[in-house]
């Protein structure tokens, strides 16, 4: 630990010297914690309570956030999901448990299962709409531009890798053998060039 950091964590109010949190200051936290990314209402009161803020102020300052449009659980699922599909695509169970794992209650879990994404926030970017479109993304993404090995052994750990992320056995099944056909099709188109 730098002398630095000792010295600011020696010269930071423990939990019981520290001043009662009033709502300005309570909203200041909040919006430095909003600041990295969106988080759910679970995670803000957490944060706040941390902080040393009671119930009623906690309450009280989640209801300015939502009001502002900063504290919304559906949309937190709706960006979370998008980022999923954008930058690392998995399958609707694992991010339903990472939605749950975040706090997000199941009411709105339940109420997004049968929504896809609405439009991304880039309009050309092409997100995947389907969970085959999306396990095979997270395929493709995996082999990096390496051809679909015919060893079963080398299939199979490719199988628990999409399983590991969330997609469920028969999806990924059928995602392996459209690949295999796909990369089947590539090597005689290959080979029939002259």
């Amino acid at each position: 630990m730098s002398a630095w950091r000792a010295s600011a964590k020696r010269n930071r109010p423990s939990g019981r010297e520290r001043a009662p949190l009033d709502a300005d200051t309570a909203l200041d936290v909040a919006a430095r914690f909003l600041a990295t990314r969106p988080r759910t209402r679970w995670e803000l009161r957490r944060r706040l309570l941390r902080a040393g803020a009671d119930e009623a102020l906690i309450d009280g300052t989640l209801s300015r956030l939502a009001a502002l449009g900063l504290a919304d659980d559906v949309a937190f699922a709706r960006w979370w999901a998008e980022q999923r599909d954008r930058h690392s695509p998995r399958g609707r169970r694992l991010v339903e448990a990472e939605l749950r794992q975040r706090g997000v209650p199941r009411t709105v879990i339940e109420e997004l299962r049968g929504d896809e994404i609405a439009e991304p926030a880039f309009p050309d970017e092409q997100l995947p709409q389907s969970e085959g479109e999306r396990a095979r993304v997270a395929l493709d993404r995996h082999l990096r531009g390496r051809p679909l090995p015919d060893d079963r052994k080398a299939l199979q750990r490719i199988g628990m890798f999409l399983v590991r992320r969330g997609f469920d056995p028969e999806t990924v099944r059928a995602t392996i053998r459209a690949a295999s056909v796909d990369s089947t099709l590539d090597e005689t188109d290959a080979s029939d060039e002259p």
